[in-house]
């Protein structure tokens, strides 16, 4: 390696990350590999393993190539119990693989288009075009159990219309447009994205015996009921279809499978990305209600994640991300 051609600042961030959540994955993933009947969802998870720890090896070069600290991650020593009865049934399993890979895929993206080295892009390059493959197969057998949620369909237009006054945007007060299929598809999205985090949360909440961790996924679930209850509300009124619940997915297990560092960090990290998709849907949706209600939503989700934050670093559970070089202090 060139001496001069180090990792920049993106690189090195992305790939830190990356570790933290590819070693938290591996955990949970082995833990729900110990407790999957299913013989095809049993099969998925043992790919998704696989990747993981390919992932995980290559990251480990990586940081060993440039004199980088490995990060302490997640390991099955200190975070996850193997021999925890099953806490999620497969279909539920099954959901949060298929929910995660789109994560998965949307993180490996972003890493790939701000990476310069030229085999940390490849990497990325492969990352990518396995969630990808995770994905399909995932949604694929959800399709085949008859267990996907498939996203309203609208009738097809016969001509092309024009938007030609304000208020198909700023009209908030009295009777309001019909959705359009940007805002329906935003809001179905977020809302099975919602149902399937509010039963693992739910299932967090079940097992933990810290009285903080517990409050603080409790003050979560009532986060999602609420935002539930706004946009199952927007797609009632609109005639169309709604997700379904997945909270009945949960045994009654009381014996958690991980640590609280690991949940607690698992849910920080379903409310960091909720709000990066709530935003997403501020700026695609039209309807002024409609913006109003993915924006309080994104900041209600972020100040959790902020709460989450607070409780990770009183506990010293927060590993700290690599920092740029204090030249304030060099200089003194």
């Amino acid at each position: 390696m060139q001496e001069n051609n180090h990792l920049t600042s993106p690189e090195i961030s992305n790939l830190w990350t990356h570790y933290i959540r590819e070693t938290l994955s591996l955990c949970v993933n082995k833990y729900m590999l110990h407790t999957i009947k299913d013989p095809e969802i049993h099969s998925l998870f043992q790919l998704a393993n696989q990747r993981s720890l390919k992932h995980i090896e290559s990251l480990k070069k990586f940081f060993k190539q440039e004199g980088f600290p490995i990060p302490k991650g997640f390991t099955e020593e200190e975070d996850v119990n193997l021999e925890a009865p099953p806490l999620f049934t497969d279909v539920l399993c099954l959901k949060s693989l298929y929910m995660m890979s789109t994560h998965g895929h949307n993180e490996y993206s972003l890493a790939f288009t701000n990476s310069t080295r030229e085999d940390i892009v490849e990497f990325y390059y492969q990352c990518n075009l396995e969630a990808m493959e995770l994905y399909k197969k995932a949604k694929n057998l959800l399709i085949s159990k008859q267990l996907y949620q498939k996203p309203p369909t609208y009738i097809t237009p016969e001509k092309v219309e024009i938007i030609k006054e304000y208020h198909y945007v700023t009209d908030v007060f009295g009777t309001h447009r019909p959705m359009n299929s940007i805002e329906s598809g935003h809001i179905f999205f977020n809302l099975n994205k919602s149902m399937i985090v509010k039963a693992m949360i739910l299932g967090f909440k079940q097992v933990t015996k810290n009285p903080t961790v517990c409050a603080l996924l409790e003050k979560g679930i009532q986060g999602s009921n609420k935002r539930i209850g706004v946009f199952s509300s927007l797609l009632s009124k609109d005639n169309l279809h709604l997700p379904k619940s997945v909270e009945t997915e949960i045994t009654n297990s009381t014996v958690s499978p991980f640590s609280d560092r690991l949940i607690l960090l698992q849910a920080g990290f379903f409310y960091g990305v909720a709000v990066t998709y709530y935003n997403a849907a501020v700026v695609a949706s039209m309807r002024a209600d409609i913006s109003a209600h993915c924006e309080k939503a994104a900041l209600d989700c972020l100040l959790l994640y902020s709460r989450i934050g607070k409780e990770m670093i009183d506990n010293h559970w927060m590993e700290q991300p690599p920092q740029a070089d204090d030249r304030k202090r060099l200089n003194d």
